[in-house]
């Protein structure tokens, strides 16, 4: 099985096709300069499901944890769309969100919601409207290790702080030994992993530490990672690779990075009756306690970080897809709506599972449809 889905995610075709005439779509704002000749509307068709609106390249950026999804969801678009092209760059969430503030992309991918500052920014691309952020992937960042001998791990959040934080430094340490007593833990120095990059992933990672061990984890949640413990790798792939190098190395990624490189991810004791394994399943469980803070069209979730449930896994994310609510250029809108579309609708979030993330809950997943239909 992870032979099949490693091939699937390498199958994955970004079509840079030199299209003549082709028009790039760009961010939100008034600029009508070229004309509206482009906005697709005697080009609509009906390809399976997907319904193609727009033409020309579409481009985005942002969260890599969303990078195998966009990959596969890219795929089965432009088979079906063949007059756009959709260029997505995983150059992680902060980057994304400036690019899209910068008014270079079409949509930005972000692990973490729009800050209230930055949805003040977005009103100046978004003529007569503003960003907002509609929730698209689900699913668990994983804690990956790789430990000579041990293919079985559970840690906690307390562990895993004082990990990360640098003050736990042998495998062989008595915290783990006392969470791991069958397991022939090796004297071997750990090896801590972080994102050298501003991303989403490590903002929710962060948030559980902070929430789930306050007394071991001083610091602030936040997109760049706020110690100097450890080293650091560029995004998802960067840091998953490391792990998959390095004896005695651990860090955080999105699940479907572990699966696809076959690294052992790390069980968490929750306080629940059994360890809890990052899997598509356990962490829906996890994302069905989230509530919505955002209001109007912004759908900001809040998930929780603490539960205890059964069987729920409490380090997850949620990537959000933000782009105008109205005030987008006529000339893109067509292509972004279709685009966005299809991968909210239930075909979008059917192939999620098997990649490893969690599909929306399905009440979510209805108001995401009805705002991307709004977008104006």
């Amino acid at each position: 099985m992870k032979l099949q889905r490693k091939n699937r995610l390498r199958a994955v075709a970004l079509g840079a096709i030199a299209v003549s005439g082709a028009l790039a779509l760009t961010a939100c704002g008034s600029d009508n300069n070229g004309g509206g000749s482009g906005n697709g509307g005697d080009s609509t068709k009906a390809a399976g499901n997907i319904k193609c609106e727009g033409k020309g390249q579409l481009l985005a950026s942002g969260s890599s944890a969303q990078k195998n999804a966009m990959d596969l969801w890219v795929k089965n678009f432009t088979a079906a769309c063949k007059d756009i092209q959709v260029n997505y760059k995983a150059t992680g969430s902060g980057a994304g969100i400036q690019e899209f503030l910068q008014g270079k992309t079409a949509f930005a991918g972000s692990d973490s919601a729009l800050k209230p500052e930055e949805v003040e920014k977005s009103k100046s691309v978004v003529k007569g409207g503003q960003g907002i952020n509609l929730p698209m992937v689900g699913g668990p960042i994983a804690i990956g290790y790789n430990v000579p001998g041990v293919d079985n791990l559970v840690l906690d959040a307390d562990t895993l702080a004082k990990i990360f934080d640098g003050k736990i430094e042998k495998w062989n340490d008595e915290a783990i030994a006392k969470l791991n007593k069958d397991a022939k833990l090796p004297d071997l120095k750990i090896q801590a992993f972080h994102r050298s990059d501003e991303s989403g992933t490590t903002d929710n990672f962060t948030k559980y530490l902070k929430a789930a061990a306050d007394k071991s984890w001083s610091y602030a949640p936040a997109k760049a990672w706020p110690n100097k413990s450890g080293q650091s790798a560029d995004g998802s792939a960067g840091v998953s690779s490391q792990v998959n190098q390095t004896k005695g190395a651990i860090s955080y990624f999105e699940l479907s990075y572990a699966t696809a490189n076959n690294i052992h991810t790390v069980k968490l004791n929750t306080g629940a009756a059994a360890p809890v394994e990052a899997s598509s399943d356990n962490a829906s469980k996890a994302i069905a306690e989230a509530q919505v803070v955002g209001t109007g069209q912004d759908l900001a979730l809040k998930l929780n970080y603490t539960t205890k449930a059964e069987g729920a896994y409490p380090i997850t994310l949620v990537t959000y897809e933000i782009v105008g609510d109205k005030g987008n250029k006529a000339e893109t809108l067509p292509a972004v709506k279709s685009f966005l579309t299809y991968i909210a609708s239930e075909d979008g979030q059917s192939v999620l599972k098997g990649l490893g993330y969690a599909p929306l809950p399905a009440e979510i997943a209805q108001k995401v449809r009805a705002n991307v239909a709004a977008l104006s």
